[in-house]
């Protein structure tokens, strides 16, 4: 490190001699600031603000949930919208961000509690339209558009909500920075000043946050470590369904996710998404094969589909769409080494229905068997699911909550199910009465379950 004053980068701590626009480290731009050569002090004892006492004294029902109105949103968040917290809701433009939350605002609202959206990207006309439209007008929802932070700290002043809602924060901007709106240090002192107040007045704060191209949350990483909760909203633009995923939770599981449907008339909750993952095709076809995934605490039908087919190019294709494509590489690779299936010459394309995005492992074997059938081109029956983690020796592993899955599968009228051996598992349970499980110990056993073992040599 230099002697003369050095600069750092806000985000990872890199340092340089000269200042750059844009961090050697993480790439960030507009980070670098100058340390100033600041000596370190000794820092006297001060007031407190409040006395330290025992936990068992401390009162919780100050931290109680409260239901925000959308049952699919208490899901993700484990019960409701704490008071007090702070909360941030990401996704790209269009999903319908604003939609969610002013259906909540006005909830919220109607419960006789008072709740104030200010937004900085729309005027106040314009989101009141939308509330006409989406029947969303209430008595205690008070509505206005600044971009300024002291505005907006002067209407929380005067309305005192208990619901506060920031659309969004890459629009406010403090006039005490000369940086520009959205920009880094912009983003950090509007955020750490909603925080602070959220925290005093104890109220429940909503955040909505823009995304970056590659679908991070744009700004400092160090707003998603100051939030208490960070939200998810995915799906097609050009489809309904949408997927609220929590990424960050102190307050309730953070693997959950709910379902939404995008209507003219708002976003409509789906308590029950089985079959919004499936085909809707009823007879069977080649290349597909259907597994069980859980999120959070709900078992979600999910179908995997493969094409395979001969390639004219050196390198044949490999292009996946809703899984991780090195698992999906690791799959062909066991698949032509212990199954004895000829995939390197072929264009493989994987895919999963619906848009939904299938990162655990679990779903490994349900994989192997859409690539088998779509490469001999023999048909798994539609009734039949798979779960299971395949190993690179061709072992298919247990995962976790097996038996919620089957239950989940027995409920829907799937027949046969191809799961990993499960000695803790009662086959005896009625509620299996009607499902026939196969337990594999590797991929070769799978296959000659659904008929597909004999190996392809042309």
């Amino acid at each position: 490190m230099s002697k003369t004053s050095p600069y750092r980068c806000t985000e990872c701590g890199w340092t340089t001699a000269k200042w750059v626009g844009r961090c050697g480290e993480c790439q960030t731009w507009g980070t670098v600031e100058e340390l100033g050569g600041v000596k370190l002090k000794t820092i006297q004892a001060g007031p407190v603000s409040a006395s330290a006492q025992k936990i068992s004294d401390v009162d919780v029902n100050i931290a109680t949930a409260k239901p925000s109105g959308q049952s699919e949103l208490d899901r993700v968040l484990g019960g409701g919208i704490v008071p007090g917290s702070v909360l941030l809701l990401a996704g790209e433009p269009g999903i319908g961000k604003s939609t969610l939350l002013l259906e909540v605002a006005s909830a919220w609202a109607n419960s006789n509690e008072t709740a104030l959206y200010l937004t900085g990207e729309e005027s106040a006309s314009q989101v009141r339209l939308r509330a006409g439209r989406l029947n969303a007008l209430a008595d205690n929802l008070y509505l206005a558009s600044e971009t300024e932070l002291s505005a907006v700290l002067s209407h929380i002043e005067q309305v005192n909500p208990s619901l506060l809602i920031i659309d969004s924060i890459q629009t406010i901007n403090s006039a005490d920075l000369d940086s520009s709106l959205g920009g880094v240090s912009q983003i950090r002192q509007v955020a750490a000043a909603l925080i602070r107040i959220a925290k005093e007045k104890n109220i429940a704060t909503i955040l909505v946050g823009h995304v970056t191209k590659d679908g991070s949350i744009a700004g400092p990483r160090v707003l998603e470590h100051l939030v208490d909760v960070v939200l998810q909203l995915e799906g097609e633009r050009h489809a309904q369904l949408r997927l609220l995923r929590a990424v960050k939770n102190r307050f309730g599981p953070a693997d959950e996710i709910g379902c939404f449907e995008l209507r003219e008339s708002g976003m409509i909750g789906l308590p029950d998404p089985a079959g919004l993952f499936l085909s809707s095709r009823d007879e069977s076809v080649s290349g597909s094969c259907i597994t069980v995934t859980i999120e959070g605490t709900r078992p979600i039908p999910s179908e995997i589909q493969a094409l395979v087919a001969r390639s004219s190019l050196a390198t044949p294709r490999r292009a996946t769409s809703g899984l991780d494509t090195a698992r999906c590489s690791m799959v062909i690779a066991v698949l032509e080494r212990r199954a004895g299936l000829r995939l390197g010459e072929q264009d493989i394309y994987l895919a999963t229905v619906g848009g939904v995005k299938i990162t655990e492992p679990a779903a490994d074997l349900a994989i192997a068997l859409a690539l088998a059938s779509a490469r001999t081109d023999f048909a798994i029956t539609s009734k039949t699911i798979a779960i299971g983690e395949v190993g690179l020796a061709g072992e298919v592993r247990g995962v976790t909550g097996i038996e919620r899955r089957l239950t989940e599968a027995a409920r829907l009228g799937y027949k046969l199910a191809i799961i990993p051996e499960a000695k803790d598992l009662n086959l005896q349970d009625k509620k299996f009465a009607n499902l026939k499980i196969a337990q594999v110990a590797n991929l070769k056993q799978a296959l000659q379950v659904v008929n597909l073992a004999k190996p392809v040599v042309d």
